[in-house]
């Protein structure tokens, strides 16, 4: 199907973005402008958090717009556009982080019977953005996204895995482990010290999937 065959029943905002990207896709610079100032902050955003390096957001949020822009007739409408322009930018500061070779891959301790429950105190003393800022420095870049995209943006585990590429299991994983990690780093945040317990790396969680043909 036509990206102009197109409707939207997700709500008004996913109306209007899906009539904007419809005008990108027969290169309307005007529509494009729009769709750009639209969301270009909230892509900074997610960037900001899943990449931990400043300097390079700017380049990878014009990176993914450009995608938009040169690919926007291969939008399918099987998710919102913002899902859709997100999952883009996610690819691009996988990628950007890869050929820097800073980020590997993260994981929390070995599973047991820790209750998470009992932080929620400690999480609300702090404050969940200065918790979740300070902590998100220690976990990988793919459970820094799920992190985001759930605190911040509150996306659904199907919309993460939309944008991840990936089964929704894996999200589910990956913020099981983000959790327990965070968890694990209250006690030292909650005191403004540094934590010294390593950060072990992650194995078997693969995320570009299907999305690969948008790079």
């Amino acid at each position: 199907m036509s990206i102009h065959e197109l409707t939207s029943d997700r709500g008004p905002e996913d109306a209007e973005n899906l009539k904007l990207l419809q005008r990108v896709a027969v290169k309307d610079r005007v529509a494009f402008e729009t769709l750009y100032r639209k969301f270009h902050p909230q892509l900074t955003r997610y960037l900001m958090r899943l990449m931990r390096r400043p300097e390079l957001v700017e380049e990878v949020v014009s990176d993914t717009l450009f995608v938009v822009w040169e690919k926007a007739t291969q939008f399918q409408g099987r998710s919102r556009v913002s899902t859709w322009v997100t999952g883009i930018a996610y690819l691009k500061g996988i990628k950007a982080l890869d050929r820097l070779k800073t980020m590997p891959e993260q994981q929390a301790d070995e599973l047991n019977d820790y209750d998470t429950a009992d932080d929620s105190d400690l999480i609300s003393r702090i404050g969940l953005q200065e918790w979740l800022g300070s902590g998100l420095d220690q976990i990988s870049a793919d459970q820094r996204s799920v992190v985001e995209l759930t605190y911040f943006s509150g996306y659904s585990y199907q919309e993460i895995a939309d944008v991840m590429g990936c089964p929704v299991n894996t999200v589910k994983t990956r913020m099981f482990h983000a959790r327990r990690r965070l968890a694990s780093l209250l006690p030292a945040l909650a005191k403004g010290a540094a934590p010294s317990d390593s950060v072990e790396v992650e194995h078997g969680e693969k995320s570009l999937g299907e999305q690969e043909n948008l790079e």
